[in-house]
C-alpha cells in the first residue's frame, strides 16, 4: 500500500491510498500517526487499518503530484502534536560507493582512512546470523520532525553553510508503541541533504554537516521488499539536466543488514520512548558532489526508487545572506 499525506491551505488533513492516477481519500482519518495508533489499539496492520477507512471519493494524483490542485503534498509521517518527537538520523558507510566517496575526502595516502575502516567493518560483522549481534553501523543525527520537508518544498542552505549535496536514499519509517516496542510502518523515498564540503575539511566535521534541512515521500509505502532496491538521481538547472546517476540500495547493496541496523538503533532506550516517531536514512550509492558538481540556487534535485511511487522532487534554496551570529546571551 502506497499512502500519502494532504493538506488544504485552510489546514485540513487527509490521507489517502496512491492507485494509478488518482488518491483514494480515507474516511475519518487525518494523519498516518493517528491511523497506526488505531492499528495497535486493535492489534491490526497499517494496511488493514487503512483498509477500513477506505472511502468513495478520489482526488487527481497527477495535479496534486505538478501543484495544480489546492491539496499539497506533506512528508508522509510526522508526530502531528510534537514536532520534536519525530527523531531524524541515519546510517552511513552502508553502501561501498558512499566509502570510496569518504575515503576520496579524506585520505593523505594509500592508507585506508577510518570511515573504510568501518565500512570494511561492516562488510565483516554488519550481516549477523539471526538473532544475534552484529557490528554496529556509523549512526549520525539529522535533527527533530521539523527539518523534513515534503515532495516540491525547497531544500535549504542556510548561510552558515558552506555546501549544500543530494543524498539519495530509502528511510525507513518507525513508531514505538504503547509498551517500549519500535514498529516499522514502512519505507519513502529521502534526500539526505548536506554540507559536503564542510565534511570534506575533516571526518569530525560529519556530525555537523548532516544538521540542514532533508526531504522524504512523497509516499510511504508498506509492503516494499528492501532486498534489492535499484533507482535514478538527477540534478536540472533551469530546466536543463546537469547531472544523472543510477543508484542502488537494499540490503543486497548494502554491507549491513536491516535487521543490525535497526537494532543499533533502537538499543538505545530513549529511542523506545512510547508514542515517538523516527525517521532513519539507510545510505547513499551516489553522490554529486564526488563528481565535482556544485548545486546552485534554483537547482531541482529528483530521486525516485523501484516499488516507493513517484519521484521525490525539491529545488535548492541558497541563503546568500550574510552569517549572522546567535550567541547565547545572559540572563
Amino acid at each position: 500500500m502506497r499512502l500519502l499525506q494532504i493538506r488544504q491551505a485552510s489546514g485540513i488533513r487527509r490521507v489517502g491510498v496512491a492507485q494509478d492516477d488518482q488518491v483514494r481519500l480515507l474516511d475519518g482519518v487525518e494523519t498516518v500517526y493517528a491511523l497506526a495508533q488505531e492499528a495497535f489499539a486493535s492489534a491490526d496492520t497499517l494496511d488493514s487499518a487503512a483498509h477500513k477507512h477506505l472511502g468513495r471519493q478520489s482526488l487527481s494524483y497527477g495535479d496534486i503530484y505538478e501543484g495544480r490542485s489546492e491539496w499539497r503534498i506533506l512528508p508522509p509521517i510526522d508526530h502531528p502534536e510534537e514536532p520534536a518527537r519525530c527523531l531524524v538520523s541515519g546510517t552511513g558507510l552502508t553502501h561501498l560507493k558512499s566509502a570510496e566517496s569518504r575515503q576520496a575526502m579524506h585520505a593523505a595516502g594509500a592508507a585506508p582512512t577510518d570511515s573504510m575502516r568501518m565500512y570494511e567493518w561492516g562488510v565483516e560483522g554488519g550481516r549477523p546470523a539471526a538473532g544475534t549481534v552484529g557490528t554496529s553501523p556509523e549512526w549520525f543525527y539529522k535533527g527533530c520532525g521539523t527539518v523534513l520537508r515534503a515532495h516540491g518544498e525547497a531544500l535549504l542552505v542556510p548561510a552558515h553553510a558552506e555546501d549544500g549535496g543530494e543524498e539519495s536514499e530509502v528511510a525507513g519509517v518507525y513508531i514505538v508503541d504503547a509498551a517500549g516496542s519500535p514498529h516499522r510502518i514502512g519505507f519513502t523515498i529521502g534526500n539526505e541533504f548536506s554540507d559536503h564540503v564542510v565534511e570534506k575539511k575533516n571526518y569530525l566535521y560529519l556530525a555537523s554537516s548532516k544538521l540542514m534541512t532533508c526531504a522524504i515521500g512523497p509516499e510511504l509505502v508498506t509492503d516494499l521488499d528492501f532486498n534489492s532496491v535499484p533507482g535514478e538521481v538527477s540534478i536540472e538547472r533551469a530546466g536543463r539536466l546537469v547531472w544523472s546517476r543510477s543508484i542502488r540500495t537494499g540490503e543486497a547493496a548494502m554491507c549491513h543488514s536491516l535487521e543490525n541496523i535497526e537494532h543499533h538503533h533502537f538499543k538505545h532506550p530513549t529511542h523506545r520512548r512510547p508514542g515517538d516517531v523516527h525517521v532513519h536514512f539507510f545510505g547513499a550509492d551516489a553522490l554529486s558532489f564526488s563528481d565535482s558538481v556544485k548545486l546552485q540556487d534554483g537547482d531541482v534535485i529528483q530521486v525516485g526508487f523501484a516499488g516507493l511511487g513517484r519521484p521525490l522532487r525539491n529545488s535548492v534554496r541558497i541563503d546568500a545572506s550574510p552569517h549572522k551570529s546567535f550567541a547565547a546571551k545572559q540572563l
